[in-house]
C-alpha cells in the first residue's frame, strides 16, 4: 500500500514569524486549505492565547485560516468532540513552550490517537521547541535549577523512533549536548540539533533541512551539519 502520511516538521524555535517561510509553506501545500489546528500545550502554563493568537496571523499571511485545537488540559484531550474534530484535520502545529507537558498530557489520549490517524491519511504534523521535542522518541527535561544546562531523559511520543530534539541550537541548545550524550539512555541515541526559525522535515521518505539555519546530527561517534535544501542523513524515519 502507499505511505499516505503527511510531512512531519521539528522547528527549531522562534516560530511563527518571518525567516520560518521555507517549512512553513510545505505544510500549507500539505494542508490544501483544510482544516488546520494548533495546539498550545506545551505554553499551557505561559500564555497559551498568545500562541494560538500569533498562529493565526502567522498561517494567515502564507494564505492559511488555523483555528486552536483545544489540548491545553488533560481533559480536552480526552473529549470525544475534540478527538472527532482532530479527525478533520490537515494540519497539526505544536508550538513551544514547555517540553514535559506535551507527552505527560497527550500519551495514550482519543485526541493525540486521532492527530495519528490524520497524519497517517496524508495531515501535516510540527512541532516547534518543546513542541518538536515531544515529537521524538525522548524529550530532553531540565535537571534542576532554570538555566541549568544538565538534562535527562522522558519519554516522548517517539513519531521518530531513536531521537531527541534539540532546538535552538544556535543559541542555548548547543550548550546541551555533552550532557545529553553522556546520560543517554541507549548507545544508538541520535540528538538532532535544529537552529531557530529553521527545521528538519520529512517529506516523501527522506529528511531535509530548511529555513535560514541548518540542522546537526549528533551520536557519540559524529556530528554532521545540514544547511537549507540539503538531505539530512542519519535521522531515522517516522515509526507509526
Amino acid at each position: 500500500m502507499p505511505d499516505r502520511r503527511g510531512p512531519v516538521a521539528l522547528v527549531g524555535g522562534d516560530e511563527l514569524r518571518p525567516g520560518n517561510e521555507p517549512q512553513d509553506e510545505i505544510l500549507v501545500g500539505a494542508a490544501n486549505g483544510g482544516p488546520a489546528f494548533v495546539l498550545a500545550t506545551a505554553a499551557a502554563r505561559q500564555r497559551p492565547e498568545l500562541a494560538v493568537r500569533n498562529a493565526r496571523s502567522w498561517f494567515a499571511s502564507l494564505g492559511l485560516e488555523i483555528d486552536e485545537l483545544p489540548a491545553t488540559r488533560r481533559s480536552d484531550l480526552t473529549a470525544p468532540g475534540n478527538a472527532e474534530l482532530a479527525r478533520t484535520g490537515r494540519l497539526f502545529y505544536l508550538v513551544g513552550g514547555d517540553p514535559g507537558l506535551v507527552p505527560r498530557m497527550f500519551r495514550a489520549s482519543i485526541v493525540w490517537q486521532a492527530v495519528v490517524d490524520a497524519w497517517r491519511d496524508g495531515a501535516a504534523l510540527a512541532g516547534s521547541s518543546a513542541g518538536a521535542m515531544a515529537l521524538g522518541e525522548w524529550t530532553l527535561i531540565r535537571d534542576r535549577m532554570p538555566g541549568d544546562t544538565v538534562r535527562h531523559y522522558r519519554d516522548a511520543l517517539a513519531v521518530v523512533p531513536g531521537i531527541a530534539v534539540v532546538p535552538h541550537f544556535d543559541g542555548f541548545g548547543r550548550r546541551w549536548v555533552d550532557g545529553a550524550l553522556s546520560a543517554a539512555p541507549r548507545d544508538d541515541v541520535v540528538l538532532v540539533g535544529v537552529d531557530e526559525r529553521s527545521a528538519a522535515v520529512w517529506q516523501g521518505g527522506a529528511w531535509r533541512a530548511f529555513g535560514a539555519g541548518g540542522v546537526t546530527v549528533i551520536t557519540r561517534t559524529d556530528r554532521k551539519r545540514f544547511a537549507h535544501g540539503e538531505r539530512v542523513a542519519g535521522i531515522p524515519q517516522p515509526a507509526f
